[in-house]
């Protein structure tokens, strides 16, 4: 089994043409990290399939109904063959090199052209630590060689041999097993009894006959404080997006592994004028560094109710990679440094008594590992604060993976939040938030001990 995986590897580069010779069949595929996470000639691999994303989003934050095709694959998380453990999202320092295809949400959005491969007579269910097709061989079959274009939507994390000991698995979308054609021609539904879980050759293309821009959209509960949005159709795919603020050119934070997904800021510090430019998978801006200029739809409110609310866009720049005149009439195109707005601009602080704080605590969202939830800190005091912080312990191990306008300190079950310079100082009966990621185990998510210190 290991010399298998070994031997399988150690020829990818020079013969990834003819990889799926090397497999044995009925072997285990193997142990050895990703290096690569492209697929510069096709690679095979197990499938599966699945009825649909889940809700409110698919794994790269974008809901079902809001993907440029209903034909979509997820990607293997993790590459750990016979490890069947979970690690935390996104995986960092020396979870590194368990990636999987799915490469951190680095392949979100990407378009791939899937190929049937043979079809296996025995035993092929995935149960850990057994090999695919026992008891049996893969064969080639009426629907080998039929081909479908697909959209990368989601990500397989299970601990099963799919996901986690074949490196080139893909999970399909059920319906899309109707889908594939051979010559522009149907050639039927591999379901029920000429699927099996059969092998599929795969490779990322760029987006089949692309037309128009990107598509831009704010995530449920995105305001000013946390921008949260997904950036969908795209030509090859998304690696990062930038954000314009305060006269530069900020790399916004991915949400999550969630890869289409980014956490941006304002053009200053709470503002509800945005600028961004956007990276594809081979890390180039795209069309020439056009910058998108947009504001939260009025229909949000002070916050995005809805999964996800597509907004309008004004273009500027593209060759230039910075902001232009076009970019929002009513305000200067290169914004200089400004202190963040305040609820209720006042005096400076009082020294004497009065200062309070109250902290209230609510789950806005949860999945299976992971949850969303977000702070907010009242003034319950007289006169005006100038700083926070905010503390509480974690009931049921719960850990908190990203955090978002506060800054993190205390240990992993009793969390430590303070003010940032732009979000510390509330005026009496005012308010301010953060937010944050965690994972928990899918038991309870319950806290204790939430405080609020008021400075």
């Amino acid at each position: 089994m290991d010399f298998s995986r070994r031997r399988r590897h150690a020829l990818r580069a020079v013969l990834a043409a003819a990889a799926a010779a090397v497999f044995l069949a009925g072997l285990q595929l193997a142990a050895r990290a990703l290096t690569n996470f492209e697929t510069p000639t096709p690679v095979t691999g197990n499938t599966t399939y699945f009825d649909g994303l889940g809700q409110p989003y698919g794994g790269c934050g974008l809901p079902q109904a809001n993907l440029d095709t209903q034909n979509f694959i997820a990607l293997n998380v993790f590459d750990t063959p016979n490890d069947y453990n979970f690690y935390p999202r996104p995986l960092t320092g020396a979870n590194l090199g368990k990636r999987g295809m799915w490469n951190n949400g680095l392949n979100c959005g990407r378009w791939v052209r899937v190929t049937v491969s043979d079809f296996c007579t025995g035993i092929n269910d995935g149960a850990p630590g057994q090999a695919f097709c026992r008891n049996g061989s893969w064969v080639p079959d009426s629907f080998n060689g039929a081909t479908l274009d697909m959209i990368v939507a989601d990500s397989c994390g299970d601990s099963n041999a799919w996901c986690r000991d074949d490196p080139y698995h893909i999970d399909l979308a059920k319906a899309s097993l109707g889908n594939f054609t051979r010559n522009g021609a149907p050639v039927g539904n591999m379901l029920p009894s000429n699927y099996n879980n059969r092998r599929m050759t795969w490779q990322f293309i760029p987006t089949p006959n692309y037309t128009g821009d990107i598509t831009i959209g704010f995530l449920s509960g995105a305001q000013v404080w946390w921008p949260a949005i997904s950036v969908s159709h795209l030509r090859n795919g998304i690696h990062g997006v930038e954000y314009f603020q305060n006269g530069s050119w900020v790399a916004a934070q991915m949400n999550s592994d969630m890869g289409q997904s980014y956490i941006i800021g304002g053009t200053t510090q709470g503002t509800n004028q945005f600028q961004i430019r956007v990276r594809d998978a081979a890390d180039q801006l795209i069309n020439g560094g056009r910058v998108y200029n947009f504001t939260i739809p009025a229909s949000c409110g002070s916050s995005c109710g809805p999964p996800y609310t597509q907004v309008t866009y004004t273009t500027s720049g593209g060759n230039t990679g910075s902001p232009t005149a076009s970019a929002s009439p009513s305000r200067s195109t290169s914004p200089s440094p400004s202190p963040s707005p305040s609820p209720s601009p006042s005096p400076s602080p009082s020294q004497g008594t009065g200062r309070a704080c109250t902290a209230s605590y609510s789950v806005t969202g949860q999945w299976g590992g992971g949850f969303q939830a977000a702070v907010t800190v009242t003034n319950s005091g007289s006169t005006q604060i100038t700083g926070w912080r905010v503390t509480w312990t974690f009931s049921n191990g719960q850990t908190i993976t990203q955090l978002w306008d506060g800054a993190q300190s205390g240990s992993a079950s009793s969390p430590i939040v303070t003010n940032l310079g732009y979000n510390g100082s509330i005026a009496p009966g005012g308010n301010r938030s953060f937010g944050f990621l965690g994972s928990w185990n899918n038991s309870a998510n319950n806290i204790t001990g939430l405080s609020c210190t008021a400075t």
